[in-house]
């Protein structure tokens, strides 16, 4: 049976108004919550981007249940691998186990920032991978020292880590990006419902293994004003992640987007008051083998009133699945 998740997504909302909604949503009865790690968002109507790994031990602290996840960390520019591995641990400790470390080979719009440039993919794949070993290696607490091409280790340590640690999720896109996720994570993680995406995995060692999605929805009880806020916040999504990874800023987004309209988003993602689409967006990840979808609601203001409608009607929905 599938499980379903609520995104805390940190583009459109503030740390305080996160935590408040990561407790909502656990006493909806969502199985998980994932949290966007971005240091801006997509466009400047999201309007926030606190910091994903302070809001979370917030989250785990205030949370008792749920499954938290990073939905998901790059851990090769803005981050040390060394770093993320700290933090994930201190996490999965906080949340007493409850917590999935998950990694991607991130977007030009969050990593830039460091001024180290953006690589091309295969790059970008390439240090995921270092990154990757070098996380699993101190997850295993003892001293670690690692010599890559893209990063070195020297004698590092994690002094707190569970056991378990936490578990590994990848990020898949494409042929390498679901080898490396076959070849070393615990979970397949995609933002689009296609059933090759876990063929892949299997074929690279993921056979078995959880698969994770993630599907945007714009809830509102009028259709016309989830439709005018999915395209004002949330337009860019339908750039793919072959676009949006590459672009730079907030106004590279709105530039790219400047021609697309209401009407095109609403193609693209689940708008207005009917329950029965928005399960239906959610169940194309289902029949594409996804073991766990989130949803994510468009609008920060939205949350607390989509929580409870969430609660009465679309997790028991969702159900039924």
């Amino acid at each position: 049976m599938a499980r379903f998740g609520y995104t805390l997504m940190t583009e459109h909302s503030g740390p305080r108004e996160l935590v408040r909604d990561a407790a909502r949503a656990e006493q909806a009865g969502f199985d998980f919550e994932v949290m966007s790690d971005h240091y801006s968002p997509w466009l400047d109507s999201m309007g926030h981007s606190p910091n994903a790994w302070v809001t979370l031990g917030a989250v785990a602290h205030t949370t008792s249940s749920v499954e938290l996840m990073t939905y998901v960390t790059c851990p090769t520019m803005r981050y040390h691998p060394a770093v993320v591995a700290q933090q994930a641990a201190t996490v999965g400790l906080i949340s007493e186990g409850r917590f999935l470390l998950g990694l991607g080979a991130g977007e030009n719009l969050n990593e830039h920032i460091t001024g180290r440039g953006w690589p091309p993919v295969n790059v970008r794949h390439a240090m995921l991978r270092e990154a990757v070993q070098v996380i699993r290696s101190l997850f295993g607490g003892e001293y670690v020292d690692f010599a890559g091409e893209h990063f070195r280790v020297d004698s590092a340590k994690l002094w707190d880590v569970g056991t378990p640690p936490p578990a590994i999720g990848v990020a898949v896109s494409g042929g390498q990006s679901a080898a490396l996720a076959g070849e070393f994570a615990d979970a397949m993680i995609a933002v689009e419902p296609q059933a090759r995406f876990g063929e892949l995995f299997d074929a690279a060692g993921g056979a078995g293994k959880r698969r994770i999605g993630q599907v945007p929805i714009s809830w509102d009880p009028s259709r016309d004003r989830a439709i005018e806020r999915a395209h004002e916040q949330f337009r860019w999504f339908g750039g793919g992640w072959k676009v949006n990874s590459e672009l730079p800023g907030t106004a590279a987004f709105a530039g790219a987007t400047a021609y697309v309209k209401p009407a095109d988003v609403a193609e693209g993602i689940s708008c207005g008051p009917e329950v029965a689409s928005h399960v239906g967006a959610v169940k194309a990840f289902v029949d594409a083998g996804f073991t766990d979808v989130a949803v994510c609601q468009v609008g920060g203001d939205t949350q607390p009133e989509f929580l409870d409608w969430a609660e009465r009607e679309l997790l028991p929905a969702l159900r039924e699945l």
